[in-house]
């Protein structure tokens, strides 16, 4: 089978693994992460975060439509992951140049938070709709729940709630986010007399690190975010993906999220969701209370964030994590690769 991927985010790739490596005979052509072969461009050359950072990469995104485009008429499906503002376009040009090619939307755009446009456009544009989330068929109508990939990737969970002795800090994935939370980060570590923790994404560079992040003596290094998890009795984490990560595993956490200011104003306006947190905001369309806190712009502060690591009830939230599996129920690899392969 070719395949033809679109995969912009270094957490879609890493959604994208198991299902590659259980395709029989599958070449894939387009935009993924190195690992996986030679593509166009590599998911890191769209490495955004926020809107402003967004309009530097349109003639780029533009650019690579156009190549994409040409090669959906030589593969057998279209696999388009996460990202709607370059997938969206590239699946409208895909279906206006070769009707016939089937469309695979897999981690949808997240209408239930803002733009819920976009639901007619994914449902004119694309032939199959793999919901990685169970309220989402509230908001398309014919959305297919696949599962959720972390109930795949996630390959220990925690049997109950221990003091290790160990805290884990994720600053996020991103190098924006980065600079603005990790000096709040070092500055709470100083304070935390336990071994610590620092996770780091597996596809920075030891450039990328000192860089980035600058002085780390004080920390242990991890590129393994879900073992740290596993080893850590509590953990402090950027906005993302991790937070329902951690929030599966068991790991009672606080979550820490500061935007630029032209970014926040945007979303106050249009975004329509109590939460940030992917737990939080799965409990509460389940009409049940939010798991961990969240401490956003102006409130990520040193003593927030101390706060919250000294009054947390960690044994409630380990229980309460259990909530999120029988929510999510399975995982989603193997109704992918099902889905692909017909």
């Amino acid at each position: 089978m070719n395949l033809l991927v679109s995969i912009l985010e270094p957490s879609a790739n890493l959604h994208f693994e198991p299902i590659y490596k259980s395709l029989k005979n599958c070449k894939i052509f387009g935009i993924f992460d190195e690992r996986f072969g030679k593509p166009i461009l590599p998911s890191s050359a769209f490495s955004i975060m926020g809107f402003v950072d967004a309009i530097s990469k349109i003639w780029l995104a533009k650019k690579t439509i156009k190549q994409m485009v040409e090669i959906s008429s030589k593969v057998d499906k279209v696999l388009l992951i996460d990202s709607p503002a370059f997938n969206l376009p590239l699946a409208k040009a895909i279906k206006e140049a070769n009707p016939k090619v089937t469309i695979v939307y897999y981690i949808l755009p997240q209408v239930w938070a803002w733009r819920a446009n976009r639901v007619k456009k994914v449902e004119s544009y694309c032939d199959v709709l793999a919901s990685i989330l169970p309220f989402e068929s509230k908001f398309y109508n014919r959305s297919l729940y696949v599962g959720n990939p972390l109930l795949d990737e996630i390959s220990d969970f925690k049997n109950g709630y221990t003091r290790s002795g160990v805290v884990s800090f994720l600053p996020g994935s991103r190098k924006s986010e980065i600079k603005r939370l990790f000096p709040i980060y070092k500055e709470v570590a100083k304070r935390v007399d336990k071994k610590k923790i620092l996770v780091i994404p597996k596809h920075f560079s030891q450039d990328d690190i000192d860089k980035i992040y600058g002085d780390v003596s004080g920390f242990e290094v991890s590129r393994d975010a879900r073992e740290s998890f596993l080893r850590s009795e509590f953990a402090f984490v950027c906005s993302g993906t991790a937070t329902l990560e951690g929030s599966l595993i068991g790991t009672p956490l606080v979550l820490a999220y500061k935007a630029k200011r032209v970014d926040t104003f945007i979303a106050k306006r249009f975004v329509k969701i109590k939460y940030v947190g992917l737990a939080n905001i799965i409990l509460d369309f389940a009409k049940m209370e939010p798991l961990h806190v969240e401490l956003l712009q102006e409130k990520v502060t040193v003593e927030n964030l101390l706060k919250e690591y000294e009054q947390m009830d960690c044994e409630r939230f380990y229980k309460r994590s259990k909530e999120l599996h029988r929510i999510l129920k399975h995982g989603s690899s193997k109704d992918m690769i099902r889905i692909l392969n017909e």
